[in-house]
Protein backbone atom coordinates (compact mmCIF):
# COMPACT_ATOMS: atom_id res chain seq x y z
CA UNK A 1 0.00 0.00 0.00
CA UNK A 2 3.17 2.27 0.41
CA UNK A 3 3.35 2.70 -3.52
CA UNK A 4 -0.35 3.52 -3.76
CA UNK A 5 -0.36 6.38 -0.47
CA UNK A 6 2.93 7.94 -2.51
CA UNK A 7 1.19 7.80 -5.66
CA UNK A 8 -1.57 9.33 -3.74
CA UNK A 9 0.17 11.79 -2.33
CA UNK A 10 2.04 12.84 -5.83
CA UNK A 11 -1.62 13.32 -7.20
CA UNK A 12 -2.77 15.37 -4.48
CA UNK A 13 -0.60 17.89 -4.29
CA UNK A 14 -0.69 18.32 -7.90
CA UNK A 15 -4.08 18.72 -7.79
CA UNK A 16 -3.42 21.61 -5.27
CA UNK A 17 -1.16 23.09 -7.61
CA UNK A 18 -3.02 23.18 -10.63
CA UNK A 19 -6.39 24.69 -8.55
CA UNK A 20 -3.12 27.29 -7.48
CA UNK A 21 -2.01 27.76 -11.43
CA UNK A 22 -5.67 28.04 -12.98
CA UNK A 23 -6.80 31.15 -10.51
CA UNK A 24 -3.33 32.93 -11.68
CA UNK A 25 -4.25 32.30 -15.29
CA UNK A 26 -7.82 33.59 -14.61
CA UNK A 27 -5.91 36.64 -13.23
CA UNK A 28 -3.67 37.45 -15.70
CA UNK A 29 -6.01 36.96 -18.83
CA UNK A 30 -8.63 39.39 -16.92
CA UNK A 31 -6.06 42.16 -15.69
CA UNK A 32 -3.78 44.47 -17.48
CA UNK A 33 -1.54 41.94 -18.10
CA UNK A 34 -3.64 39.86 -20.41
CA UNK A 35 -1.98 40.85 -23.63
CA UNK A 36 1.65 39.85 -22.00
CA UNK A 37 -0.44 36.56 -21.09
CA UNK A 38 -1.88 36.22 -24.77
CA UNK A 39 1.23 36.85 -26.28
CA UNK A 40 3.30 34.56 -24.41
CA UNK A 41 1.09 31.73 -25.21
CA UNK A 42 1.54 32.57 -28.93
CA UNK A 43 4.98 33.09 -29.14
CA UNK A 44 6.39 31.45 -32.04
CA UNK A 45 8.37 28.31 -31.63
CA UNK A 46 10.48 26.54 -34.19
CA UNK A 47 12.56 23.50 -34.62
CA UNK A 48 14.44 23.21 -38.79
CA UNK A 49 16.46 20.19 -38.81
CA UNK A 50 17.14 20.15 -43.28
CA UNK A 51 13.90 20.24 -44.68
CA UNK A 52 11.75 19.06 -41.45
CA UNK A 53 10.17 22.11 -39.89
CA UNK A 54 8.24 22.31 -36.78
CA UNK A 55 6.97 25.63 -36.23
CA UNK A 56 4.24 26.26 -33.89
CA UNK A 57 2.85 28.89 -31.18
CA UNK A 58 4.07 27.75 -27.59
CA UNK A 59 0.50 26.83 -27.08
CA UNK A 60 0.56 23.76 -29.44
CA UNK A 61 4.16 22.95 -28.24
CA UNK A 62 3.02 22.22 -24.89
CA UNK A 63 -0.73 20.78 -26.00
CA UNK A 64 0.97 18.72 -28.96
CA UNK A 65 4.56 18.29 -27.13
CA UNK A 66 5.06 18.45 -23.29
CA UNK A 67 1.21 16.72 -23.72
CA UNK A 68 2.77 13.66 -25.21
CA UNK A 69 4.67 13.01 -22.39
CA UNK A 70 1.76 12.99 -19.82
CA UNK A 71 0.20 10.87 -22.88
CA UNK A 72 3.24 8.56 -22.43
CA UNK A 73 2.78 8.15 -18.56
CA UNK A 74 -0.50 7.48 -18.59
CA UNK A 75 0.33 4.77 -21.25
CA UNK A 76 3.14 3.64 -18.53
CA UNK A 77 0.51 3.72 -15.67
CA UNK A 78 -1.85 1.59 -17.97
CA UNK A 79 0.64 -0.92 -18.94
CA UNK A 80 1.80 -1.94 -15.11
CA UNK A 81 -1.98 -1.84 -13.90
CA UNK A 82 -3.18 -4.10 -16.31
CA UNK A 83 -0.31 -6.26 -15.80
CA UNK A 84 0.67 -6.91 -12.28
CA UNK A 85 -2.00 -3.56 -10.41
CA UNK A 86 -5.13 -3.08 -9.85
CA UNK A 87 -6.83 -3.51 -13.02
CA UNK A 88 -4.74 -7.09 -13.61
CA UNK A 89 -7.67 -9.31 -12.66
CA UNK A 90 -11.30 -9.30 -13.37
CA UNK A 91 -12.46 -9.00 -9.80
CA UNK A 92 -10.36 -5.92 -9.49
CA UNK A 93 -11.33 -4.20 -12.87
CA UNK A 94 -14.73 -5.37 -13.04
CA UNK A 95 -16.08 -2.19 -10.64
CA UNK A 96 -14.01 0.86 -12.06
CA UNK A 97 -14.01 -0.65 -15.51
CA UNK A 98 -18.27 -0.55 -15.31
CA UNK A 99 -18.32 2.67 -13.66
CA UNK A 100 -15.86 4.31 -16.02
CA UNK A 101 -18.16 3.07 -18.88
CA UNK A 102 -21.12 5.00 -17.10
CA UNK A 103 -19.26 8.13 -16.71
CA UNK A 104 -18.20 8.36 -20.11
CA UNK A 105 -21.95 7.24 -22.04
CA UNK A 106 -23.79 9.61 -19.60
CA UNK A 107 -21.96 12.85 -19.94
CA UNK A 108 -21.84 12.13 -23.95
CA UNK A 109 -25.75 11.56 -23.87
CA UNK A 110 -26.26 14.78 -21.63
CA UNK A 111 -24.07 17.00 -24.32
CA UNK A 112 -25.69 15.62 -27.78
CA UNK A 113 -29.68 16.35 -26.04
CA UNK A 114 -28.69 19.99 -25.97
CA UNK A 115 -26.43 19.93 -29.26
CA UNK A 116 -28.02 17.52 -31.48
CA UNK A 117 -28.40 19.15 -34.80
CA UNK A 118 -25.51 21.46 -34.53
CA UNK A 119 -22.68 19.89 -36.51
CA UNK A 120 -19.82 21.89 -35.42
CA UNK A 121 -21.01 22.02 -31.65
CA UNK A 122 -21.54 18.19 -32.13
CA UNK A 123 -17.38 17.33 -32.53
CA UNK A 124 -17.62 18.69 -28.63
CA UNK A 125 -19.38 15.22 -27.51
CA UNK A 126 -16.68 13.65 -25.42
CA UNK A 127 -15.25 17.20 -23.96
CA UNK A 128 -17.48 16.17 -20.79
CA UNK A 129 -16.51 12.52 -20.29
CA UNK A 130 -12.74 12.73 -18.74
CA UNK A 131 -12.06 12.66 -15.57
CA UNK A 132 -8.71 14.70 -14.20
CA UNK A 133 -7.10 12.22 -11.69
CA UNK A 134 -5.08 14.82 -10.47
CA UNK A 135 -7.56 17.61 -9.70
CA UNK A 136 -10.05 14.68 -7.85
CA UNK A 137 -7.42 12.74 -5.75
CA UNK A 138 -6.36 16.32 -4.76
CA UNK A 139 -9.83 16.98 -3.55
CA UNK A 140 -9.73 13.05 -1.41
CA UNK A 141 -6.69 14.24 -0.02
CA UNK A 142 -8.25 17.43 1.89
CA UNK A 143 -10.60 14.98 3.58
CA UNK A 144 -7.62 12.68 4.88
CA UNK A 145 -8.81 9.65 6.80
CA UNK A 146 -12.47 10.34 6.25
CA UNK A 147 -12.28 8.15 2.32
CA UNK A 148 -11.17 4.99 2.96
CA UNK A 149 -8.44 4.01 0.94
CA UNK A 150 -10.60 1.45 -1.33
CA UNK A 151 -12.82 4.60 -2.44
CA UNK A 152 -8.90 6.12 -3.38
CA UNK A 153 -7.90 2.97 -5.49
CA UNK A 154 -11.50 2.87 -7.24
CA UNK A 155 -11.27 6.50 -8.01
CA UNK A 156 -7.62 6.13 -9.22
CA UNK A 157 -8.50 2.72 -11.44
CA UNK A 158 -11.35 4.57 -12.72
CA UNK A 159 -9.66 7.43 -13.88
CA UNK A 160 -7.19 5.44 -15.42
CA UNK A 161 -9.52 3.32 -17.62
CA UNK A 162 -11.14 7.13 -18.24
CA UNK A 163 -8.09 8.13 -19.70
CA UNK A 164 -7.65 4.89 -21.98
CA UNK A 165 -10.54 5.45 -23.32
CA UNK A 166 -10.22 9.28 -24.26
CA UNK A 167 -6.97 7.73 -25.88
CA UNK A 168 -9.35 5.63 -27.98
CA UNK A 169 -11.98 8.67 -28.56
CA UNK A 170 -8.78 10.94 -29.88
CA UNK A 171 -7.76 8.31 -32.14
CA UNK A 172 -10.70 7.71 -33.46
CA UNK A 173 -12.96 10.91 -33.86
CA UNK A 174 -10.14 13.47 -33.47
CA UNK A 175 -7.81 12.64 -36.71
CA UNK A 176 -7.67 14.95 -39.48
CA UNK A 177 -6.29 13.85 -42.85
CA UNK A 178 -3.34 11.40 -42.88
CA UNK A 179 -0.28 11.67 -44.62
CA UNK A 180 0.75 8.36 -46.21
CA UNK A 181 4.60 8.58 -45.61
CA UNK A 182 4.24 9.71 -42.10
CA UNK A 183 1.95 6.95 -40.80
CA UNK A 184 4.48 4.34 -42.83
CA UNK A 185 7.15 6.14 -41.09
CA UNK A 186 5.42 6.16 -37.73
CA UNK A 187 4.43 2.23 -38.61
CA UNK A 188 8.05 1.32 -39.27
CA UNK A 189 8.99 3.11 -35.87
CA UNK A 190 6.75 1.03 -33.87
CA UNK A 191 8.13 -2.21 -35.88
CA UNK A 192 11.32 -1.71 -34.54
CA UNK A 193 10.20 -0.48 -30.95
CA UNK A 194 8.36 -3.74 -30.99
CA UNK A 195 11.70 -5.64 -31.60
CA UNK A 196 13.62 -4.12 -29.44
CA UNK A 197 11.10 -5.00 -26.73
CA UNK A 198 11.62 -8.49 -27.54
CA UNK A 199 14.96 -8.46 -28.09
CA UNK A 200 15.30 -7.40 -24.43
CA UNK A 201 17.17 -4.00 -24.80
CA UNK A 202 17.72 -2.11 -21.74
CA UNK A 203 18.93 0.86 -22.74
CA UNK A 204 16.53 3.92 -21.96
CA UNK A 205 17.92 5.91 -24.62
CA UNK A 206 17.24 3.90 -27.44
CA UNK A 207 13.82 3.86 -26.80
CA UNK A 208 13.80 7.82 -26.26
CA UNK A 209 15.39 8.20 -29.53
CA UNK A 210 13.14 6.13 -31.69
CA UNK A 211 10.11 7.52 -29.55
CA UNK A 212 10.76 11.08 -31.07
CA UNK A 213 10.99 10.01 -34.76
CA UNK A 214 7.67 8.34 -33.78
CA UNK A 215 6.49 11.28 -32.59
CA UNK A 216 7.72 13.86 -34.63
CA UNK A 217 6.13 11.13 -37.74
CA UNK A 218 2.53 10.75 -35.95
CA UNK A 219 2.86 15.07 -35.32
CA UNK A 220 2.82 15.10 -39.31
CA UNK A 221 0.67 12.38 -40.09
CA UNK A 222 -2.65 13.74 -38.46
CA UNK A 223 -3.02 11.56 -35.93
CA UNK A 224 -2.62 13.31 -32.92
CA UNK A 225 0.77 13.24 -31.77
CA UNK A 226 -0.17 12.91 -27.60
CA UNK A 227 -0.79 9.42 -29.07
CA UNK A 228 2.85 8.59 -29.87
CA UNK A 229 3.24 8.65 -26.31
CA UNK A 230 0.54 6.33 -25.56
CA UNK A 231 2.05 3.48 -28.56
CA UNK A 232 5.92 3.95 -26.93
CA UNK A 233 4.64 3.32 -23.71
CA UNK A 234 3.02 -0.05 -24.53
CA UNK A 235 6.19 -0.62 -26.31
CA UNK A 236 8.36 -0.56 -22.97
CA UNK A 237 9.43 -3.42 -21.00
CA UNK A 238 8.03 -4.12 -17.41
CA UNK A 239 10.59 -6.65 -16.44
CA UNK A 240 14.00 -7.19 -17.52
CA UNK A 241 17.50 -8.31 -16.89
CA UNK A 242 20.62 -7.16 -17.42
CA UNK A 243 24.05 -8.87 -17.91
CA UNK A 244 24.95 -9.73 -14.32
CA UNK A 245 21.44 -11.63 -14.34
CA UNK A 246 19.94 -8.27 -11.94
CA UNK A 247 16.29 -7.91 -12.68
CA UNK A 248 14.85 -4.16 -12.96
CA UNK A 249 12.11 -2.76 -14.59
CA UNK A 250 12.76 0.40 -17.09
CA UNK A 251 9.09 0.72 -17.10
CA UNK A 252 8.68 1.26 -13.51
CA UNK A 253 12.24 3.27 -13.59
CA UNK A 254 10.76 5.57 -16.53
CA UNK A 255 7.38 6.10 -14.91
CA UNK A 256 9.11 7.16 -11.20
CA UNK A 257 11.11 9.70 -13.17
CA UNK A 258 8.63 11.17 -15.37
CA UNK A 259 5.94 11.86 -12.20
CA UNK A 260 7.09 14.77 -10.82
CA UNK A 261 8.14 16.24 -13.81
CA UNK A 262 4.34 15.58 -15.46
CA UNK A 263 2.66 16.78 -12.58
CA UNK A 264 4.52 19.44 -11.19
CA UNK A 265 5.55 21.32 -14.58
CA UNK A 266 3.92 19.62 -17.32
CA UNK A 267 0.35 19.76 -16.35
CA UNK A 268 0.47 23.20 -14.25
CA UNK A 269 2.03 24.31 -17.35
CA UNK A 270 -0.67 23.13 -19.69
CA UNK A 271 -3.27 24.51 -17.10
CA UNK A 272 -1.88 27.95 -17.17
CA UNK A 273 -1.89 27.96 -20.81
CA UNK A 274 -5.35 26.62 -21.79
CA UNK A 275 -7.01 28.19 -18.41
CA UNK A 276 -6.77 31.81 -18.97
CA UNK A 277 -10.22 31.96 -20.17
CA UNK A 278 -11.31 35.67 -21.10
CA UNK A 279 -14.20 36.59 -18.74
CA UNK A 280 -14.89 39.58 -19.60
CA UNK A 281 -16.31 38.72 -23.16
CA UNK A 282 -18.79 36.17 -21.50
CA UNK A 283 -22.18 36.84 -20.64
CA UNK A 284 -25.11 34.84 -19.33
CA UNK A 285 -27.16 34.48 -22.34
CA UNK A 286 -23.72 32.98 -23.98
CA UNK A 287 -23.41 30.68 -20.74
CA UNK A 288 -26.90 28.99 -21.52
CA UNK A 289 -26.55 28.15 -25.17
CA UNK A 290 -26.74 24.60 -26.04
CA UNK A 291 -22.71 24.19 -25.66
CA UNK A 292 -21.75 25.39 -22.43
CA UNK A 293 -25.10 24.08 -21.05
CA UNK A 294 -24.17 20.45 -22.38
CA UNK A 295 -20.27 20.81 -21.16
CA UNK A 296 -21.28 22.08 -17.44
CA UNK A 297 -24.18 19.39 -17.02
CA UNK A 298 -22.08 16.78 -18.57
CA UNK A 299 -19.51 16.89 -16.29
CA UNK A 300 -21.88 17.78 -13.34
CA UNK A 301 -24.97 15.60 -13.78
CA UNK A 302 -24.00 13.25 -16.53
CA UNK A 303 -20.85 12.29 -14.95
CA UNK A 304 -22.15 11.21 -11.25
CA UNK A 305 -25.47 9.75 -12.78
CA UNK A 306 -23.35 7.49 -14.70
CA UNK A 307 -20.52 6.52 -12.48
CA UNK A 308 -22.95 6.02 -9.30
CA UNK A 309 -26.05 4.57 -11.83
CA UNK A 310 -23.81 1.85 -13.66
CA UNK A 311 -21.70 1.08 -10.15
CA UNK A 312 -24.75 0.45 -8.47
CA UNK A 313 -26.24 -1.52 -11.14
CA UNK A 314 -23.16 -3.71 -11.46
CA UNK A 315 -22.71 -3.77 -7.37
CA UNK A 316 -26.72 -5.18 -6.91
CA UNK A 317 -26.28 -7.46 -10.15
CA UNK A 318 -23.28 -9.29 -8.16
CA UNK A 319 -20.92 -8.28 -11.09
CA UNK A 320 -18.51 -6.52 -8.49
CA UNK A 321 -18.87 -5.43 -4.70
CA UNK A 322 -18.71 -2.27 -2.99
CA UNK A 323 -15.15 -0.89 -2.15
CA UNK A 324 -14.36 -2.34 1.08
CA UNK A 325 -14.98 0.20 4.01
CA UNK A 326 -16.83 2.39 2.05
CA UNK A 327 -20.84 3.13 2.30
CA UNK A 328 -23.54 4.38 -0.25
CA UNK A 329 -22.81 7.34 0.29
CA UNK A 330 -19.33 7.55 -0.39
CA UNK A 331 -19.55 5.68 -3.51
CA UNK A 332 -22.22 8.64 -3.91
CA UNK A 333 -19.50 11.10 -3.66
CA UNK A 334 -16.25 10.27 -5.34
CA UNK A 335 -18.47 9.30 -8.21
CA UNK A 336 -19.50 13.23 -8.01
CA UNK A 337 -15.75 13.74 -8.06
CA UNK A 338 -15.45 12.35 -10.92
CA UNK A 339 -17.09 15.65 -12.80
CA UNK A 340 -14.43 17.23 -12.24
CA UNK A 341 -12.53 17.45 -16.25
CA UNK A 342 -10.38 19.87 -16.38
CA UNK A 343 -7.15 18.99 -17.77
CA UNK A 344 -8.36 16.24 -19.93
CA UNK A 345 -11.80 18.18 -21.40
CA UNK A 346 -9.67 21.45 -21.81
CA UNK A 347 -7.29 18.81 -24.43
CA UNK A 348 -10.60 17.44 -25.87
CA UNK A 349 -11.84 20.61 -25.86
CA UNK A 350 -8.92 22.42 -27.79
CA UNK A 351 -9.22 19.40 -30.58
CA UNK A 352 -12.85 19.89 -30.81
CA UNK A 353 -13.09 23.39 -31.69
CA UNK A 354 -9.30 23.16 -32.96
CA UNK A 355 -8.61 26.56 -30.34
CA UNK A 356 -11.43 28.59 -32.18
CA UNK A 357 -12.87 31.29 -29.74
CA UNK A 358 -15.90 30.57 -31.85
CA UNK A 359 -17.79 30.12 -28.41
CA UNK A 360 -16.17 33.14 -26.77
CA UNK A 361 -14.40 31.15 -24.13
CA UNK A 362 -17.77 30.18 -23.03
CA UNK A 363 -16.95 26.61 -23.87
CA UNK A 364 -13.76 26.40 -21.11
CA UNK A 365 -16.01 28.54 -18.71
CA UNK A 366 -18.13 25.70 -18.59
CA UNK A 367 -15.19 23.21 -18.25
CA UNK A 368 -14.00 25.09 -15.52
CA UNK A 369 -17.73 26.12 -13.77
CA UNK A 370 -18.73 22.20 -13.97
CA UNK A 371 -15.02 21.01 -12.63
CA UNK A 372 -15.62 23.64 -9.99
CA UNK A 373 -19.13 22.64 -8.63
CA UNK A 374 -18.42 18.74 -8.83
CA UNK A 375 -15.66 19.40 -7.10
CA UNK A 376 -17.05 21.31 -4.23
CA UNK A 377 -20.65 19.52 -3.88
CA UNK A 378 -18.01 15.79 -3.71
CA UNK A 379 -16.04 17.37 -1.40
CA UNK A 380 -19.25 17.83 1.19
CA UNK A 381 -20.64 14.87 0.20
CA UNK A 382 -17.79 13.09 1.42
CA UNK A 383 -17.21 15.31 4.26
CA UNK A 384 -21.04 14.88 5.40
CA UNK A 385 -21.17 11.03 4.98
CA UNK A 386 -18.22 10.05 7.51
CA UNK A 387 -20.22 12.07 10.30
CA UNK A 388 -23.75 10.27 8.79
CA UNK A 389 -21.65 6.98 9.00
CA UNK A 390 -20.44 7.69 13.00
CA UNK A 391 -23.99 8.54 13.62
CA UNK A 392 -25.07 5.24 12.27
CA UNK A 393 -22.74 3.07 14.16
CA UNK A 394 -23.37 5.10 17.45
CA UNK A 395 -27.25 4.17 16.69
CA UNK A 396 -26.35 0.80 16.69
CA UNK A 397 -24.48 0.50 19.64
CA UNK A 398 -27.22 2.41 21.81
CA UNK A 399 -29.89 0.03 20.10
CA UNK A 400 -27.71 -3.03 20.96
CA UNK A 401 -27.32 -1.49 24.34
CA UNK A 402 -31.05 -0.86 25.15
CA UNK A 403 -31.45 -5.03 22.98
CA UNK A 404 -29.30 -5.86 25.53
CA UNK A 405 -31.07 -4.84 28.79
CA UNK A 406 -34.68 -5.81 28.05
CA UNK A 407 -33.25 -9.27 27.18
CA UNK A 408 -31.99 -9.23 31.10
CA UNK A 409 -35.32 -8.03 32.28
Amino acid sequence: MKIIDNFIKKESSAGILLIIVTIFALLLQNSVFSGIYTSFLHTHVEIRFGNLQIAKPLILWVNDGLMAIFFFLIGLEVKREVMEGHLSSMQQISLPAIAALGGMLVPALVFVAFNQGDSFAMNGWAIPTATDIAFALGILSLLGSRVPLSLKIFLMALAIIDDLGAIVIIALFYTSELSTVSIIIASASLVVLFIMNRMGVIRKAAYILVGIILWVSVLKSGVHATLAGVALAFMIPLNSTDREGKKFSILKEMEHGLHYWVAFMILPLFAFVNAGVDLKGISMDQMLTPVPLGIMLGLFVGKQFGVFGFSWIAIKLGWAKLPTGSNWIQLYGVAVLTGIGFTMSLFVDSLAYNDTEIYHYADKLAILLGSFISAITGYLILRISRGLAENQDKAGVVSDMIHGRKCEK
